[in-house]
């Protein structure tokens, strides 16, 4: 009987110190779950369209004057000057810049202020409007909206214990917020940070902006993975195909007041597989005077816009008229980080466009810089049959598309000791 009883009594204390043990761990959940509100308070919604509040502006904290702007005459002529709204919109700008070309400035914000467009104006300014597909009109509205509130910021991603070591490359990764898993692969393969070589510094940073209306909320989820990793910068502005312009303006700005003596940039989308070392080995091999103007990928050579509504990347004939500049491939492409000033100057010249990777190519065509092609950039990927070829991948620079779970096997085969190519 004793025996029973002293049975029961140890299934009881075992019983109690189970239930002690489990509400404790409850109790550290909640603990977090309030730690984690506060790590980043996000708005209530989400800004579809862009539209800072033009009485708070950002004040820029960037730590040197902008240097002298020049817009190229190539640039300027390559543009017609025609009735599409976004060429008469361009030439409107360059007339501004042209009267205002001798008067130094700190930061262009300062006379760019966000004035969402009404829908009326629009219809007096392209007569068929009406026809654009949906998303057009919101792209259009938010036009001349360029400084949304940075969200979540990481200012020491480029600090480095000896300030003369300054970084060498800075991987800026395109991502949305329910794309955890790909930026993982990328944190564990390619874009892993640190020193290289002994001597070439790395980071990494991903730009996000705020989940799509058709997506679940992820601010939470977001907040979390940048206390932890501590590399997302998030915006305030719906993370859409036609704001990835926008998306390319904040970040130039976030570059100037954050990282602004970065060596050169790598800008590239979230699913593809890039080769940390090929592009380093490369970029030590530049001239120098390929150093200081380098904007190379798989370049695209005389392109026009595309007229059918069915295709994303439709550009109505009333809207641009005209020829695109050469423009790297969005999938991936390097560019020197001492044309960043420059860059992000001349984006206030050029209204936005809705398709990013001509946007950029514009903005380095009007500043004199000739895109270089690369064949390491395989934005359009390569044969089906070397798509798992470790061999294949270790001279390239940049393959697309790629999954994390492809990623992630092609970096740990091209780093085995076993491979002999």
């Amino acid at each position: 009987m004793k025996k029973k009883h002293l049975k029961l009594l140890v299934i009881a204390l075992a019983s109690s110190f189970c239930l002690f043990f489990f509400f404790s761990k409850l109790k550290d959940v909640e603990h977090k779950q309030r730690d984690l509100a506060k790590i980043t308070s996000f708005p209530d919604t989400t800004t579809t369209v862009v539209i800072s509040n033009t009485k708070k502006k950002t004040k820029s904290v960037m730590p040197y004057e902008l240097p002298p702007l020049t817009i190229s005459e190539t640039f300027r002529k390559d543009i017609p000057k025609n009735g599409a709204f976004w060429n008469r919109k361009l030439h409107s700008l360059l007339r501004q810049f042209d009267s205002t070309a001798n008067q130094t400035e700190k930061d262009p914000h300062d006379k760019f202020l966000c004035q969402p467009e009404s829908f009326e104006l629009i219809k007096t300014n392209i007569q068929d409007v009406h026809l654009y597909p949906p998303l057009y009109g919101d792209f259009l509205r938010g036009m001349e909206c360029r400084d949304p509130p940075l969200l979540i910021n990481q200012p020491d991603k480029c600090a480095s214990e000896n300030k003369e070591d300054k970084i060498f490359l800075l991987f800026a990764i395109k991502s949305i917020p329910r794309n955890f898993e790909r930026r993982q692969a990328i944190r564990e393969t390619w874009g892993r940070g640190g020193l290289y070589e002994k001597r070439l510094q790395v980071r990494t940073v991903f730009l996000l902006g705020r989940s799509s209306a058709d997506d679940p909320n992820l601010d939470k989820l977001v907040s979390f993975e940048a206390q932890q990793f501590q590399d997302l910068l998030v915006w305030d502005f719906q993370d859409s195909f036609y704001n990835l312009t926008l998306k390319e303006h904040v970040f130039f700005k976030w570059m100037l007041d954050n990282c602004p003596h970065v060596s050169f940039v790598f800008k590239g989308d979230d699913d593809v597989f890039a080769n940390t070392q090929a592009i380093l080995n490369h970029l030590k091999t530049l001239e120098p005077e390929q150093v200081t103007a380098l904007y190379t990928g798989q370049i695209i050579f005389n392109a026009n816009p595309l007229r059918d509504p069915k295709i994303k990347y439709y550009v109505p004939q009333s809207f641009y008229e005209g020829p695109y500049p050469p423009y790297a491939g969005g999938g991936g492409f390097l560019f020197s980080g001492n044309l960043l000033p420059s860059l992000y100057q001349v984006s206030f010249y050029i209204p936005f466009f809705p398709i990013d990777d001509v946007y950029n190519g514009m903005c380095f065509k009007a500043l004199g810089i000739t895109a270089t092609q690369n064949d390491g950039f395989k934005t359009f990927d390569i044969r089906e049959e070397d798509r798992e070829n470790p061999c294949v991948h270790k001279d390239l620079f940049l393959v697309h598309q790629r999954d994390p779970g492809q990623t992630i096997r092609l970096w740990r085969n091209m780093h085995s000791t076993m491979l002999t190519c």
